[in-house]
């Protein structure tokens, strides 16, 4: 037996909400064998929104029953039951929230529509019961009201019943608390925004940006926000009024935005993210036969670094394929402790630098072809990096080693020298995090353009 149920609510803080009206139809996989729908007085303020979405107002719940009134009703239709609902998790939660308040701990086991739909009627545009059964021919009636809503979902779930042939979707979803759904605002939310790489800013309603943060599908990643159930999520989910966001087609440029932006705005959920990046250092430093040794070792602001990495293990990872592209020494890289020879020249795959038999002058040649790829110092260079639309392009510019900053340019629009590109380029703080991260991003791709300009 199913209690199929939807709820109208007044809106507001989490876990403050009130209930304005709930329908629940009994529903024996057949037929709706007993129904109870009800106007609810929620003591409370309604929300203006919601008062513009479900059209129910205070004045319309002021002879209404309390929900202490309908209580021992709602328990004895959803007695034996599975509570069934569109965004279970939303509608358990507001009843559980109610009866807690009566000091009764209501529990049910839970199908949620909204899981099964996308189990059993993959690929569809939208999930949200409004949309869903327009793009399935289900007629709908009073939208947004509880009784039109929990009908069209006893519409819904028959069709879900009839597509699980097998019966193991219904069997293996059935639980006392679904899986995280997201609320209908927070779909909502999710709706007006497109799946781009840029940067993105989740505000509180009056405005406050409360986190910030960069993807490469900006839609997926506030998707995870506001499904994840850690404890930064959740709060996240309370507050979140709205999402903005900005396209920057490059990763590139998204990551030394979002480092910029929170560390000017400073948002609450970004603590973490204010410290430092990286945590270690490429260093290189001569020893007394004068072969130039290279050392990952914990990052030093006081000391000058050639690049650096997230940890020790990213650093070790870098100078071991050093090693083997720049034929280096294992004992004047770190990599192997040892007062005689190195365990590569034993196998001959190093020139003996570490016996003092291959001369300092050609061993440093290669490590200073090493050091100058992987560092910007003193250079004078552009990223080419994608941009927004499909002619355009980002670039990043770097001028005696320091980054100046960045900007967008037409592919018709040639960039050749300095002059050129300070017309185009947005001024940026330099520091060692966009360092880090500048650096990082040429690691892991290769390909990308880059022109030294004069």
């Amino acid at each position: 037996m199913y209690a199929i149920l939807d709820i109208e609510t007044t809106g507001g803080k989490y876990n403050e909400e009130g209930i304005t009206e709930i329908a629940i139809y009994k529903y024996d996989g057949h037929e709706v064998v007993d129904q109870f729908i009800s106007l609810v007085n929620p003591e409370r303020e309604i929300q203006p929104f919601v008062v513009n979405l479900t059209g129910i107002n205070s004045n319309m719940l002021r002879h209404a029953p309390k929900f202490y009134e309908v209580a021992k009703r709602i328990i004895e239709i959803t007695e034996d039951c599975i509570v069934v609902a569109h965004n279970a998790q939303f509608d358990n939660r507001i009843l559980k929230t109610e009866f807690k308040r009566l000091g009764f701990e209501f529990e049910r086991k839970t199908l949620c529509t909204v899981e099964l739909a996308k189990d059993l009627i993959p690929g569809q545009a939208s999930y949200s019961l409004g949309k869903l059964v327009r793009s399935l021919g289900i007629p709908v009636t009073d939208r947004h009201r509880a009784s039109g809503d929990a009908l069209a979902t006893v519409k819904l779930f028959k069709m879900l019943l009839d597509k699980d042939t097998t019966k193991n979707i219904i069997q293996q979803s059935i639980r006392l608390n679904p899986k995280h759904q997201m609320e209908p605002r927070h779909i909502d939310i999710i709706e007006q925004i497109p799946s781009i790489t840029g940067v993105y800013y989740i505000h509180k309603a009056d405005g406050e940006i409360i986190y910030i943060g960069k993807s490469n599908n900006i839609k997926k990643r506030i998707n995870q926000h506001f499904t994840n159930t850690n404890q930064k999520s959740k709060k996240i989910q309370q507050q979140v009024a709205t999402v903005t966001y900005e396209a920057t087609g490059s990763e590139l440029v998204a990551l030394l935005k979002e480092s910029e932006e929170i560390k000017r705005l400073k948002p609450i959920y970004n603590r973490a993210l204010r410290r430092n990046i990286f945590t270690h250092a490429l260093y290189s430093f001569k020893d007394e036969n004068n072969y130039i040794n290279l050392k990952i070792d914990i990052a030093d602001g006081r000391k000058k670094s050639i690049t650096t990495f997230s940890n020790r293990q990213s650093g070790k990872s870098f100078i071991t394929k050093a090693v083997e592209d720049y034929e280096l020494c294992q004992k004047l890289t770190g990599l192997y402790k040892t007062k005689t020879s190195c365990f590569n020249y034993d196998i001959k795959t190093c020139n003996g630098a570490c016996i003092n038999k291959e001369l300092p002058e050609v061993y440093n040649q290669r490590v200073e072809a090493l050091i100058n790829k992987n560092s910007y110092k003193n250079k004078n260079m552009v990223i080419i990096d994608k941009g927004r639309d499909i002619d355009e392009r980002s670039a990043i510019l770097i001028e005696n080693g320091i980054f100046k900053g960045l900007g967008y340019f037409n592919l018709n629009y040639q960039i050749n020298n300095i002059g050129v590109l300070e017309s185009i380029i947005t001024p940026m703080a330099n520091n060692r995090d966009t360092q880090h991260i500048i650096q990082n991003y040429l690691r892991k791709n290769k390909h990308l353009k880059i022109v030294t300009l004069n």
